[in-house]
């Protein structure tokens, strides 16, 4: 049953709205200026069938206000990180950017900070970040916290140890001017550790207090100063290097189809294309190219170019907002001539090229995760549907090209098994379409898709080798959406946001309603 929107008082303030399933989990979660204009939307007529799928999986919506547009869009966005709905964009890796965390104890430590699956962080303290990728940030902190005299000793000895010694830690574990002075370093920390304008600040602070302590010939102090801003001039050389090194610009082209979306990116250094990668997202609710930027941009550096197709929606807010996350101005725009124009028409070249080869980006997903020998253009799905002993039927879908092809969808009266027998019922209804399809010589699917698990698929199998037949064949079971692959022991986990599984469910769930509506027209007339 369809979630009656009447029933419930949606706010007209912005803020993010979460939409959850009959077992209470977050599906979906999406934001936006008016949210009754928004969530109401999801309710009209003529939706596509993804969102149609969206909206029948709702079982409860709860909002969260925000003051403005900007909020939430960072609240939807860490809301995304934290619960992972299945219908949402879903870029996630976490191993390409780091959190630094400033400990609560008696006198702080500065560590990495870990996270969990759901996006909690490990931990008690104050947690800095996402700082760019690698060792390179993990360096960085050996030098902030020599820079900043923080102690590395994971239990405060009684002891001043080497560090002491070496003087990269000030002692607080044995000298009382220490401890005082300890919340300074911290607090200094802190603020270097919130943005890259804070560092230049700290560091023209500190330029003063040399410059004053060699005044009053405080000679000791002024060295120690001096080593400070060497470690801070060290620290602003890697992060420096590391821009150069890293990332210049980045290029996107985007592309829809029928009710997904494709994103190509080239990684541009010193002029040269240096990584690519593609992306597949469904149009559902509030998933578009802007959100994509900014889920992408979440886990991956940031450049001070981004150079697009065509331009986001939330442009300037987009910019805003990355701008204020890397700590320098961040442009999004589209080129209209030079090489940066020819770049993006490389770029939308291949991307014709994979919707020439497969029509749905989802099909060329399938491809890839299920190892077939072409893009599944042409899907035949099998299931049997039982009621009693008495009632069982076989029902086909086809698909063609990611959507249904209902002229090519068949139904099979079961003939020769008796009893509920699903495998005997599958080997033979699979028998009898494709023995019909080579006695006609007519066009054989590239994928041949069974409900069921492994068993099915074994049954599904012995009828196609009787028959001579090499057409790729899996089972998708509906319990945790397994896929069975022949002579494969454990199955294919795909997912839930991929829409290489989104097809196959809806490829699955057609079958499956067509049964079920064959079967119900079956006994109808049996009664009569």
């Amino acid at each position: 049953m369809t979630f009656d929107i009447s029933k419930i008082t949606v706010p007209t303030d912005p803020g993010i709205y979460l939409m959850r399933d009959i077992d209470g989990t977050i599906i979906y979660i999406g934001k936006a200026k008016n949210l009754k204009n928004r969530v109401r939307s999801y309710f009209n007529k003529n939706q596509n069938y993804k969102t149609q799928k969206l909206v029948e999986n709702i079982s409860d919506i709860e909002f969260v206000l925000t003051d403005n547009e900007s909020e939430a869009f960072l609240l939807e966005s860490n809301m995304i990180k934290k619960y992972r709905p299945r219908f949402n964009i879903e870029l996630k890796d976490q191993q390409r950017y780091t959190y630094l965390r400033i400990s609560d104890e008696k006198f702080p430590r500065l560590l990495v900070s870990r996270r969990t699956r759901d996006g909690k962080f490990l931990g008690k303290g104050k947690t800095f970040g996402p700082f760019t990728q690698g060792s390179s940030k993990l360096l960085t902190i050996g030098t902030l916290r020599k820079a900043f005299q923080i102690r590395i000793c994971k239990t405060l000895p009684k002891k001043v140890c080497l560090e002491y010694h070496l003087g990269n830690c000030e002692g607080p574990c044995e000298f009382k001017d220490a401890q005082e002075r300890y919340p300074k370093h911290v607090e200094a920390l802190q603020d270097v550790l919130k943005g890259k304008n804070q560092t230049r600040i700290f560091i023209k602070k500190l330029e003063e207090e040399m410059q004053q302590a060699a005044e009053l010939q405080q000679f000791e102090r002024a060295k120690d100063i001096r080593d400070t801003l060497i470690r801070l001039g060290s620290l602003q050389t890697k992060q420096k290097m590391e821009y150069v090194e890293n990332s210049d610009e980045e290029y996107f082209g985007m592309s829809i189809q029928e009710q997904s979306a494709i994103v190509m990116n080239f990684r541009m250094i010193n002029g040269v294309i240096r990584d690519s990668d593609k992306f597949f997202y469904d149009l559902v609710g509030d998933n578009s190219f802007s959100n994509f930027l900014y889920q992408y941009y979440s886990t991956h550096k940031i450049p001070k170019f981004i150079i697009v197709s065509e331009l986001p929606e939330n442009q300037i807010l987009l910019e805003s907002l990355l701008s204020e996350q890397s700590g320098f101005d961040v442009k999004i725009s589209v080129p209209t001539r030079g090489k940066k124009k020819d770049i993006i028409n490389l770029i939308l070249k291949n991307i014709q090229l994979i919707h020439s080869k497969g029509g749905d980006p989802g099909l060329v997903e399938l491809k890839e995760i299920l190892n077939l020998p072409v893009i599944p253009n042409i899907i035949e799905c099998f299931d049997i549907s039982n009621h009693g002993e008495d009632f069982a039927v076989g029902s086909m879908a086809r698909f063609v090209g990611g959507i249904p092809n209902k002229d090519g969808y068949r139904k099979f009266k079961i003939k020769t098994v008796s009893g509920r027998d699903d495998f005997a019922m599958i080997e033979e209804i699979i028998k009898r379409r494709y023995y019909r399809l080579l006695e006609e010589n007519s066009e054989l699917p590239d994928l041949i898709v069974v409900d069921g698990g492994k068993g099915q698929l074994g049954s599904a199998m012995k009828s196609l080798v009787s028959l001579g037949l090499n057409v790729p064949c899996i089972s998708l079971a509906k319990e945790n959406e397994e896929v069975y692959l022949p002579k494969h022991k454990s199955p294919i986990i795909i997912p839930k946001y991929k829409s290489s599984l989104k097809i196959l469910q809806y490829v699955r769930d057609e079958t499956h309603r067509f049964g079920v509506a064959y079967n119900r027209t079956i006994r109808k007339n049996q009664i009569k």
